[in-house]
C-alpha cells in the first residue's frame, strides 16, 4: 500500500501530467487500487500518492467493478446536484460540492487502449473528484476565504491534538 499525501502537500496542488509511456502503468495502478481499497475510497487519483501522472481508480455501478482511467477527459455532462464530498488527503472536511449527475468521460486503460464510460451519480462525482485531483484542485479550494481559514484552523488544532 502506498502512503496517502494529505494537504498541505505540494504534490496535491500540482497539475499531473499526461502519461505518454504506458510501459509501467500497471504497477501504479495496482497500488492505487491496492491503497483506495485498504483507505476504504471511493476513488483515488495518483498525485494522492505522490505520482504526478494522469491516472484515476475508483469503484463502478457494477458489484465489485472499477474504474480506471488514464489521461481522463469528460466528454460530456448534465445535470446538476450537490452534495457534501470528503477526501482522503483532506481529512476532517466535508465540502457541499455542485457536480454533474451524469458523465460521460473518456481516457485509457491500463494498456493504452481508448476507453469511454458512462456514470452517473455517486460514481459520476467520484471521477469528477478525482479529475480535480488530477488538476491540482482540492475540495477545500471551493470554499470561501472565511471558511477556508476556518478550515485550516480546524486542521491546525487537529494536528497539534495528535502530536
Amino acid at each position: 500500500m502506498s502512503k496517502i499525501r494529505v494537504y498541505p502537500d505540494a504534490i496535491l496542488h500540482e497539475r499531473a501530467k499526461e502519461v505518454k509511456d504506458f510501459s509501467n502503468i500497471h504497477h501504479l495502478i495496482e497500488r492505487m487500487l491496492k491503497t483506495m481499497r485498504e483507505e476504504e475510497g471511493l476513488g483515488l487519483a495518483a498525485n494522492q500518492i505522490g505520482v504526478a501522472s494522469q491516472v484515476l481508480v475508483g469503484r463502478s455501478d457494477e458489484e465489485k467493478g472499477q474504474i480506471v482511467l488514464v489521461n481522463p477527459i469528460i466528454v460530456k455532462a448534465d445535470g446538476e446536484d450537490v452534495m457534501g464530498e470528503g477526501c482522503l488527503s483532506v481529512p476532517i472536511a466535508t465540502v457541499e460540492i455542485p457536480r454533474a449527475e451524469i458523465l460521460v468521460v473518456r481516457g485509457f486503460d491500463a494498456d493504452g487502449k481508448e476507453v469511454e464510460y458512462k456514470v452517473k451519480g455517486i460514481i459520476a462525482r467520484m471521477v469528477q473528484h478525482e479529475i480535480d485531483h488530477l488538476n491540482g484542485v482540492l475540495i477545500i479550494d471551493y470554499l470561501s476565504k472565511v471558511d477556508l481559514l476556518k478550515y485550516q484552523m480546524e486542521y491546525g488544532k487537529k494536528e497539534e491534538e495528535e502530536k
